[in-house]
C-alpha cells in the first residue's frame, strides 16, 4: 500500500544544468571537473560512494566505501578481501560505483571492471593509516558472524599490546581495488524531474561515446 507521507517527499532541483557541450571529452576529466566542485563545496565526506557487487547468479550487495584515489586507469578503494564484497569481487568483477552529492544536487554511476591494486600501493596506504585502523584491519573478519562486541575488542586490544614495539604489517587479506570504467553517467537535477543525464560509453577504439538520456 502506497504510504502517502512518504510518496509526497518531493524536492524541486534547480542549482545547474549540465548540456553535452559543455562536458570533458573524457569522463575521468568530467569527474574531476565534478569532484573540485564537490571538495571545495561545503559536502560531508564527497568521497563516500556507494560500491555494488554481484554474484556470479546475480544476486546484489551494495555499501558504502570510501574512495582513496582517481585518474586516468580508475577509482580506488581499500578493504578486507575476505569480506563478503572480496569474495563477490574475486568471482565476478563488474561493479557500479555511485556517488550522491545533495548538496549539488548531482550523481555519478560508474559501471566498470575490478583489479586489484599492487602490493606496493596497497603497501603504502596501509602504512599511512592511523594506528587504530591499521589494527582494526588485521583484528575485524570482516562480514564474518562474531558472537558479540566484547570479542571485537578483546580482539583489538590483543593484537595492540603484540604491536606496542613493533609496526603492524599490511595483512595479506587486507588491500586495494582499482575500477577501471566501463561507462559512466553524470546526473544533474532539474526542475520537474526534467533532469539531465550524460552518458560516456567506452568503445571498442578506445574513445568515448557521449550521449544524452531521458531523464
Amino acid at each position: 500500500m502506497l504510504n502517502q507521507k512518504v510518496a509526497d517527499l518531493r524536492k524541486d532541483y534547480r542549482l545547474a544544468s549540465l548540456d553535452e557541450q559543455d562536458v570533458a571529452p573524457s569522463p575521468l576529466q568530467q569527474f574531476g571537473k565534478w569532484w573540485n566542485d564537490a571538495t571545495s563545496s561545503e559536502i560531508d565526506e564527497p568521497n563516500a560512494m556507494t560500491l555494488a557487487t554481484s554474484t556470479p547468479d546475480g544476486r546484489p550487495s551494495a555499501r558504502i566505501v570510501l574512495l582513496k584515489s582517481f585518474d586516468e586507469e580508475g577509482f580506488m578503494f581499500f578493504t578486507n578481501y575476505e569480506s563478503r564484497k572480496g569474495h563477490e569481487l574475486a568471482r565476478n568483477p563488474y561493479v557500479t560505483l555511485l556517488f550522491f552529492w545533495r548538496e549539488l544536487e548531482r550523481q555519478i554511476r560508474i559501471e566498470g571492471i575490478v583489479s586489484r591494486a599492487g602490493e606496493n600501493v596497497s603497501n603504502e596506504y596501509y602504512n599511512s593509516r592511523p594506528l587504530g585502523s591499521r589494527i582494526g584491519a588485521i583484528a575485524s573478519p570482516q562480514s564474518q558472524v562474531i558472537p558479540n562486541r566484547h570479542f571485537l575488542e578483546e580482539k583489538v586490544n590483543e593484537i595492540a599490546v603484540k604491536y606496542e614495539k613493533e609496526t603492524p604489517q599490511r595483512p595479506e587479506y587486507w588491500g586495494g581495488y582499482i575500477v577501471k570504467p566501463l561507462a559512466m553517467e553524470f546526473w544533474q537535477g532539474r526542475s520537474s524531474r526534467l533532469h539531465d543525464r550524460i552518458l560516456y560509453t567506452h568503445t571498442t577504439g578506445g574513445s568515448w561515446k557521449i550521449e544524452r538520456l531521458a531523464p
